[in-house]
């Protein structure tokens, strides 16, 4: 997976953060957000992972390309 294909991941994870965080706005139901929270601390540490993955990847590239 390159730097761009990990990017690309993220800001996909990133629009379900969005319409997760859309769905909490949404509802008045306790215990369904308690479920979109979960649902967001889920899509944070995927999104990180991502971002993380990223940036190895660059670094990789940048350095096979010296």
């Amino acid at each position: 997976m390159t730097a761009e294909d990990s990017l690309r991941r993220a800001e996909d994870l990133l629009s379900k953060v969005e319409e997760a965080r859309a769905r909490l706005e949404g509802t008045d139901d306790p215990d369904a957000a308690l479920d979109v929270l979960s649902d967001l601390a889920e899509l944070a540490k995927q999104v990180e992972a991502e971002i993380q993955r990223a940036k190895r990847d660059a670094e990789a590239e940048a350095d096979a390309e010296r």
